[in-house]
């Protein structure tokens, strides 16, 4: 498994964490290169669920190293929330690794990333973030002026950096959205704590992970989010604010591209997404109720109800295209059970008349498209004992395979239910 990215081929949300945790079991070093608290990886494991955010699914292995890498963003209060949650189940934390490179999230970027969202529901605009302070802290990286952890834990430059960064900040909140200014002394007596507290976490992971790669070790990359919400890839402007597609994890991670032999995309059998922005198959309807309910489709940050939707085969092609995908998952097909007919898009019928069957680089043309669906039975059948393809339905078989064909990548793994053991693996 030398270099294996695992990545979310949709909008996010389809149940990464399961088959991550599948794959951490069998590696050495799993590497986190992207996003921060707004992600979400949901593990059951040993009767207990974990609900990780930040730190890799590889904790809950205790000869797993596990590192955050310099991609990410850190909310210092956040991490060391979910570090204290771990040690209350008995999981160590002694192989958890936070790269110096690692840009931090303060409270001024949760506060601007809270204001800038309710400027722009005054007019329509709102992205839908999930207001933990993700893009304003990526706005700060790329101007130059963000917060490193080498920063934060070193005891010299601590309060100069954060009452510097704050100053100026406060005159964004203060001028721009009317806002009230944030108190650096509280911050700087607070923050200080936790910065003690990371200091020992972290190191320069980009070596880590490359000295792990030459000892050809297995190295993991996790993905975080979904194709579909890359900064550059996904349908702007209604993205996060870095890269969840497989290239990201090379950038995110210190290591080049060069160190991945394989690369998984995760897919649930049927579509879902959190936040505005177009999505063609969603439905509005009982079935769409149904879908939801049956899956539990609520954010594991959030607790938001997620939107639902039919497969969509054109999505899908995209996502094996942009990540170059060697293999693929489909996940969560036993919440399908019950409904009579099973419906994939397989092209889209723009407002101006014409018939795509790859998704537009505009997305603005998915505004008012109808969806074009291929038709399949359903199933009544409990499949969550399957353990083999053989022993699914017919009808889910079929169903399988025209997904298959229809994203042009091979299947290798089936879930259908969301314990550890409940997949198929097909090679």
């Amino acid at each position: 498994m030398p270099g294996k990215v695992i990545l979310g081929a949709q909008w996010g949300d389809e149940g990464k964490g399961k088959f991550i945790d599948i794959f951490a079991g069998r590696a050495d070093l799993v590497v986190r290169s992207q996003g921060g608290n707004n992600a979400g990886h949901t593990v059951v494991a040993g009767g207990e669920k974990y609900k990780l955010q930040l730190i890799p699914s590889g904790i809950l292995y205790p000869a797993c190293v596990n590192v955050i890498g310099p991609g990410v963003v850190v909310n210092p209060k956040a991490v060391l929330g979910e570090i204290d949650g771990l040690h209350e189940k008995g999981v160590s934390t002694d192989k958890l690794f936070i790269d110096a490179r690692c840009h931090c999230i303060l409270p001024w970027h949760l506060e601007l990333d809270a204001l800038s969202e309710a400027e722009k529901a005054k007019d329509g605009t709102a992205i839908g973030t999930t207001k933990k302070g993700i893009g304003p802290t990526y706005m700060d990286k790329s101007e130059r002026s963000g917060v490193r952890m080498h920063d934060f834990v070193d005891p010299d430059r601590f309060e100069t950096v954060v009452r510097e960064a704050c100053a100026y900040k406060n005159r964004v909140i203060t001028g721009v959205y009317g806002g009230e200014p944030i108190d650096a002394d509280a911050v700087v007596a607070e923050y200080r704590a936790y910065a003690e507290r990371l200091r020992p976490y972290v190191t320069d992971t980009s070596l880590l992970t490359w000295e792990a790669v030459q000892a050809g070790k297995e190295v993991l990359f996790e993905g975080a989010q979904g194709t579909l919400l890359d900064l550059d890839m996904g349908t702007y402007p209604f993205v996060t604010s870095s890269h969840p597609v497989a290239g990201g994890c090379c950038i995110g991670s210190g290591v080049g591209p060069t160190a991945v032999r394989s690369i998984m995309g995760i897919f649930k059998s049927y579509t879902t997404r959190v936040g505005e922005g177009p999505f063609p198959t969603e439905l509005f309807d009982d079935t769409g109720d149904y879908i939801r309910n049956a899956g539990g489709e609520f954010g594991t940050v959030t607790g938001r109800p997620r939107r639902t939707g039919w497969f969509d085969a054109v999505v899908a092609r995209y996502a094996v295209r942009v990540n170059g995908m060697t293999e693929a998952v489909i996940n969560k097909i036993d919440p399908l059970r019950g409904l009579p007919k099973l419906k994939v898009c397989v092209a889209y019928r723009l407002k101006n008349g014409e018939t795509v069957t790859e998704l537009p680089a505009n997305f603005l043309a998915l505004d008012g498209c109808e969806p074009v669906y291929e038709e399949f039975d359903g199933f009544d059948e409990d499949i969550t004992d399957c353990r083999s393809f053989a022993e699914l339905p017919q009808t889910v078989q079929s169903y399988i395979r025209e997904l298959e064909r229809l994203i042009g990548c091979p299947i290798t793994m089936l879930g259908v239910g969301p314990a550890r053991d409940q997949v198929i693996e097909l090679a």
